[in-house]
Formats: C-alpha cells, structure tokens, sequence
C-alpha cells in the first residue's frame, strides 16, 4: 500500500501509570514527540495504541482491569476518548492530524470487510501530516477484549497494508535471554526463542510477551520484519527504523 510503512504498537503498560493506570501524560508526550520526528523525516507510519481500558478505569474508581464484560466495555468508551484527545493535543503541537480507526476481528474476516479498511487507510497515509491511530474496538465487541489481541491486531494490519517493519513497543527492551539476562538483539526463526517465554504480566497489561511472539511469529511468515522494543524510550525509534537500534529484530521469512 505505502513504501517502507512501519505500524508502530504502544501496549498499555507503555501508555499508563502502573500505580493507578491512568494515562502517563509524559510517557505519551515522549511516544508523540518521537513519531512525529520520524513523519517529519518522511516516514509514513500506522500507530496502533493500547489503552483503552486501562486510562478508562479511573473514571470508575479501580485499581485494576475490571473482571465483568460490561464494565471493560464502560472503561473502553471513556478511556477511548481520554486517548484520543489526549493524542490530538499532542500531536497537534507538531502540525499532525490524527485519525481514529476503530476495528474488530470482523472487520478483517473478509476479503471485502479487508478492502474497504485498507481503502481507508490506504487513503489516510496518502496525506503526509495525517497519522492513522488504530485501536481495537472494545466498547462493543467482546470477542476483542482478550489476552494480548492488540499485538495480533498490529502484525494483521501490517499485512494488509503491506508494511515493511512492525515495532512492538513494551515495557522491557526486547526478548531477554533467561539464563545470561542479555537481550536476544536478532532472531533468525521463530520457532527456536518460545522457550525464553516468561509470563510477568501487569496488571493493567492484557499481554504478555507469549503474546507478543504469537503476532511476531504471524508477521514473519507474512514476509514483515517485526521488533520488540522498549516503550518508555520511544527516542530509539529512528535508530531501529535505520537498523541499528535498540531491541530484538525478528527477521522476516526468508531475508535473514
């Protein structure tokens, strides 16, 4: 669709405080200040962000994910709106026009549901100073608020859109090697790193990075070079994007 498109993903725990789960307004302020860099050096990105739920939850006075359906879905609504305000101020200081585009499973289940969101996106990432922010629609669809369904959301919008790089942006800087502790900076096959798999996740985090190697391993085998990265140091962004960045490259299918 775009030339050398990279779909950036913001989980929850990069996006809110962990004490409360409310919105990290600096965290956020960092995240946009580094995108909006890399538009203006001519990048075309898709920005997929977590969230929801998590900056939603305050407005309902809880410290954690709510258990019952109903209300993941009332803290979805709300916080949706916080999100995307908050990102149209910020992006706004930068000269950028955010785009929300809400989806669902369904919404990719057929080649003609496909078509008509990779029209819109397609149309979106014609213009220069618009970035496309893409959530999952959780106030509505209750099959979507699942275990880290946001990190198969991005690598499945990767391949529609035909991106060259996906960046998975989480709390730690890539997939840590248990036995050295040392981060794992390239991996050639997917299959061979599922035993370094640990599961710590937060809890206003719904992934995880068994997750995350599950969209990893999708994004791959559809050719899409895929990273983990650390996202509270969004300003590595532009390195990973030149090939010398800070994270864990999985090479894409048969280019490594």
């Amino acid at each position: 669709m775009t030339p050398d498109l990279t779909i950036i993903k913001a989980g929850t725990g990069v996006l809110t405080k962990s004490a409360d789960g409310t919105l990290d307004r600096a965290a956020l302020a960092h995240l946009v200040s580094a995108i909006a860099t890399l538009i203006d050096a001519g990048h075309r990105c898709l920005f997929v962000s977590s969230g929801a739920v998590g900056s939603g939850v305050s407005a309902f006075g809880l410290d954690a994910y709510p258990q019952d359906t109903a209300t993941r879905q009332a803290c979805a609504a709300v916080g949706q709106a916080r999100l995307m305000q908050t990102y149209s101020s910020l992006f706004e200081n930068f000269d950028i026009t955010v785009a929300q585009v809400l989806l669902t499973a369904a919404d990719l289940a057929t080649p003609e549901r496909a078509a008509y969101v990779s029209t819109t996106l397609g149309r979106l990432l014609a213009e220069p100073r618009v970035l496309p922010i893409i959530n999952e629609n959780d106030s509505v669809a209750v099959e979507e608020l699942k275990f880290g369904d946001n990190d198969m959301l991005s690598v499945r919008v990767a391949k529609l859109a035909a991106a060259r790089r996906v960046i998975l942006l989480t709390s730690v800087d890539g997939l840590m090697d248990p036995e050295t502790g040392g981060l794992i900076q390239e991996v050639a096959a997917i299959d061979e790193v599922f035993r370094h798999v640990r599961e710590d996740k937060g809890r206003f985090s719904m992934g995880g990075m068994a997750s995350k190697l599950a969209a990893v391993k999708f994004a791959v085998e559809a050719g899409i070079e895929t990273h983990i990265a650390h996202g509270r140091h969004p300003e590595r962004l532009a390195g990973i994007i030149a090939g010398h960045g800070i994270s864990t490259r999985f090479h894409a299918a048969g280019k490594s």
